[in-house]
């Protein structure tokens, strides 16, 4: 069915309180194990419908966040997603229980049944009204984001809209973009730091509700960290540090050279990797869209059906307007067996990577979206990462036909490789800045300032911090909407990148070696854990040293190499 013909209607918390209570009895009272899967799969076809008018509340409020109708929709949720996680939380307890535990976990697996056991640990009804709380909090930075009007160049522009001038190759014009997106942070400082400071607080206070010390182990719990602990990823911190941020050094060294321009560099000349311009794809937004389907249909049979069907169903919003939610993601509409993609193009190399990483994920979704119970079709979002940052490069196998000729292709697939390297220092110390902050829930604006560059001299060494409104004043961890709406998330990203960089490694001797890899881990969906799967395709787990140390010693020697250089 087209996007525009799906019909939204409310859900009756009401109803889904009744049938929660229906399924649990049904659950507990359950004379074999097949009589409780069957009142299991019945609730979880219910609560599809809860989640398809969840979704569909969601994508049409960050389409247009000045629609009145979907603003007051989205407080509904905002108030009624936790009472929902109980009933939920209800269903899933005697699931746990039950007597036929065992026999339960033969047919669906116990990775579900460990996924369970978190969600259970994860939430007690005395966290709802702080639930309630958070979620407007998230609005409420949501909406502020997606109101930036910017004077600039005799246009008001969205921060989307205002990335094409923050890479320009004209040096006068991309610093003064940069300190135009600047000035809108800087007008909104208390306001942000407001935001946050109640978040904290508010995170903090569940926490104590469900028995921790503080918002750490629930924020796991939260993200279904069903395999590794902050022990794990403190290690792999520690691994970043001593492989990656060397190696992304490197990169920024040589790309001040190219540009000739100061080392430390500013922020405004990290976005600029080439003196004449960074590639930029060639066309309309629908150009690209029409790139991306020949990709995809050279890519496989499996890949081509599956991108037709998000083009004729109106599956994806991705042009930038007034009023728009910023950034991009992926999400499901259950009911419709359908993805949905949405985006912000602004005319960059983004653009392409987001037709490739945010058509990953949906690939995976519409692979797995027959597997029951819903439960295993998708894996935790690190896992999911892994589809999407692997897909973005299969797309440089389409790259001239994205940017237009040979030269434009070989600047794309050079950032895009110094990008996924340099990324993962600048998201661990996302990810670490995070532990900071819950672990001293009582910091100030200002000493959490002061931690961000302490991080930012120890991931980011390649950054001049110069004093220079918002950026040098150590305040860029606020325009990271991560930190706000989905603490913990980031380190995911960090985590996938790895393994798509792993994949990357296998592409550069035999491509369809890699894509079989590839599509072993995509059609398990959710069964296995994120150890499970990355062990499925037959690579490294990126908490060991060796993943980190292979991948960057392969990208600097194909950074150095003279033929993937590129003549200014």
């Amino acid at each position: 069915m087209k996007f525009s013909e799906m019909t939204y209607t409310r859900p009756d918390i009401e109803s889904i309180r009744a049938k929660a209570q229906e399924i649990t009895e049904r659950i507990r009272s359950a004379e074999n194990a097949d009589a409780a899967a069957d009142a299991y799969l019945e609730w979880d076809r219910y609560a599809c419908g809860f989640s398809t008018m969840s979704s569909l509340c969601y994508i049409r409020h960050t389409i247009n966040t000045e629609d009145e109708f979907y603003d007051k929709e989205t407080e509904f949720f905002d108030d009624m997603g936790p009472a929902v996680t109980e009933c939920a939380q209800n269903v899933a307890k005697a699931l746990a229980e039950s007597r036929f535990r065992q026999s339960l976990e033969e047919r669906f697996g116990k990775v579900m049944f460990i996924n369970t056991d978190i969600f259970l640990r994860s939430f007690t009804p005395e966290m709802i009204p702080f639930m309630q709380e958070d979620n407007k909090l998230t609005t409420e930075y949501e909406k502020l984001i997606a109101s930036a009007q910017i004077d600039f160049e005799g246009k008001k522009l969205t921060l989307s809209q205002l990335s094409p001038y923050k890479q320009s190759a004209d040096d006068e014009l991309r610093h003064r973009a940069w300190a135009a997106e600047s000035g809108f942070y800087k007008e909104h400082e208390n306001t942000l730091d407001r935001i946050y400071d109640d978040m904290v607080r508010v995170r903090t206070a569940m926490s104590e509700k469900a028995g921790f010390e503080n918002y750490v182990p629930l924020g796991y719990l939260n993200m279904c960290r069903n395999c590794y602990d902050p022990e794990k990823v403190s290690r792999f911190r520690d691994a970043v540090v001593k492989y990656i941020v060397p190696a992304a050094d490197k990169i920024f060294r040589e790309q001040a050279k190219r540009l000739g321009v100061g080392y430390p560099l500013k922020y405004a000349d990290t976005a600029l990797s080439y003196r004449d311009g960074n590639a930029v794809p060639k066309g309309t937004p629908e150009d690209i869209i029409e790139a991306g389907r020949r990709f995809y249909h050279a890519l496989s049979p499996e890949t081509a059906e599956f991108f037709d069907f998000m083009t004729e169903n109106e599956l994806m919003d991705v042009i930038s307007r007034k009023g728009k939610a910023a950034g991009g993601y992926c999400t499901e509409l259950p009911d419709y067996r359908s993805p949905f993609i949405f985006a912000n193009f602004n005319g960059t190399q983004g653009d392409v990577e987001v037709i490739t990483h945010e058509a990953g994920h949906a690939f995976a979704a519409y692979v797995s979206r027959d597997i029951v119970p819903t439960d295993n079709q998708q894996p935790t979002l690190e896992s999911c990462e892994i589809h999407s940052m692997t897909m973005e490069f299969f797309g440089w196998a389409s790259a001239e036909d994205f940017f237009g000729d040979k030269k434009a292709a070989k600047k794309f697939c050079r950032k895009h490789l110094e990008d996924a390297v340099t990324f993962i220092p600048y998201g661990t110390m996302v990810d670490h800045f995070q532990h900071i902050i819950y672990e001293n829930p009582g910091l100030t604006p200002e000493e959490r300032i002061g931690e961000w560059k302490k991080l930012t001299a120890v991931y980011m060494p390649w950054i001049d911090l110069d004093g220079s409104p918002f950026y040098g004043e150590g305040r860029a961890w606020q325009r990271q909407t991560h930190i706000y709406e989905r603490p913990f998330y980031y380190i995911d990203y960090c985590l996938a990148q790895t393994v798509a960089l792993e994949f990357w490694v296998i592409m550069q001797r035999d491509r369809r070696e890699a894509f079989d890899r590839y599509m072993t881990l995509v059609r398990q969906g959710g069964t296995k854990t994120f150890d499970g799967l990355v062990e499925s395709a037959g690579l490294d787990t990126p908490f060991g040293d060796e993943a980190l140390k292979t991948v960057a010693e392969a990208a600097e020697k194909w950074l150095e190499s003279e033929e993937n250089r590129v003549e200014q």
